[in-house]
Order: structure tokens, then sequence, then C-alpha cells
């Protein structure tokens, strides 16, 4: 018998629509189902247009949205009383030389600020963090090690895989 509350599965599907302009539509799987569509973009320094935000500002907004909802959902469930929540993000990256392509991206680090405002007791509303940082899966994916699986086809032709 598993311990999983719950799955959480989604799938995104990313399509070219401009210079550098992707439109990706994504389904919520399970434990909800939706479908969204979300485009991204470069800015002019990229050679982009400018017309959405980057994935990288998608991303932190994942990141900093999931975790001022984790905080706010279990101060529900945990009785918790809040007033306030900002969450201040700082994230770094840096381009590096690569064998083959113009650079690689490496991430340098995140600063991430939780400012509650509550009656309740601080050891409680630290508690409350911690318990939101746990349950925040942006932020979980990010502090451990993930398998990333690719595959590519060229010219609809499935190609060897790297390992």
């Amino acid at each position: 018998m598993s311990d999983r509350l719950f799955n959480v599965h989604f799938t995104a599907e990313g399509v070219c629509v401009g210079k550098l302009r992707n439109e990706v539509n994504l389904t919520a799987v399970e434990p909800f189902q939706v479908n969204r569509m979300l485009a991204t973009d470069e800015g002019k320094f990229q050679g982009g247009e400018d017309t959405s935000p980057t994935p990288l500002e998608f991303f932190l907004t994942g990141l900093v949205g999931c975790l001022m909802t984790q905080v706010r959902v279990f101060a529900k469930r945990l009785k918790i009383d809040l007033e306030d929540v900002k969450v201040d993000c700082r994230a770094r990256w840096e381009a590096l030389p690569d064998p083959v392509g113009p650079y690689q991206g490496r991430p340098v680090g995140f600063e991430i600020d939780v400012d509650v405002t509550s009656s309740a007791d601080p050891a409680r509303v630290a508690e409350l963090v911690s318990a939101a940082r746990r349950g925040c899966f942006v932020e979980q994916t990010l502090s451990q090690a993930n398998e990333i699986v690719h595959s590519l086809k060229v010219n609809g032709q499935a190609q060897p895989r790297e390992e």
C-alpha cells in the first residue's frame, strides 16, 4: 500500500510560431484537468520580439507562485491566521562556453525571502513556511537531482538516445 496522497501529472506540447516565440499547450492530467496555452518569447537581446514572458520569467513566477500558494493552503489546513504573505526571489544564472553551442546555462543560485504577517506564534509560522516549502512542487524539483530523459526525431525518424 502506498503512502501517496495524490499524483500530479502535466503534459506540455510546444510549437514555434515566430522568430523565438513559442506556444505551449499545457494539459493538467491529475489531480485536476485543465488545458491552457501559454506563449513564451525572448527579448531583443536574444533575437526575439518580446511578445510574451521569457521561459525564465515563467519559471520564476512558478517558483514564487507555488510557494505563496502552499503557504496559504497549508495555513488554512493548519488553522494559522494569515493576514498577508509576500515572497521575493533573486535568481541568478551564468552563461558558460560550450564546445558546440553558443553557450551553456548554469544556475548560480536562488535567494527567497518570505514575509508573513500573522497574529500566530512566530514558531508556528516558521513551521508553516517550512511545511509549505516541502509541499512546493517547484522548490522540491529544484532542491534535488532529477532524471530528464530526451528523445530526438530528425525528419520524423527516431535517433539513438544519448546516454
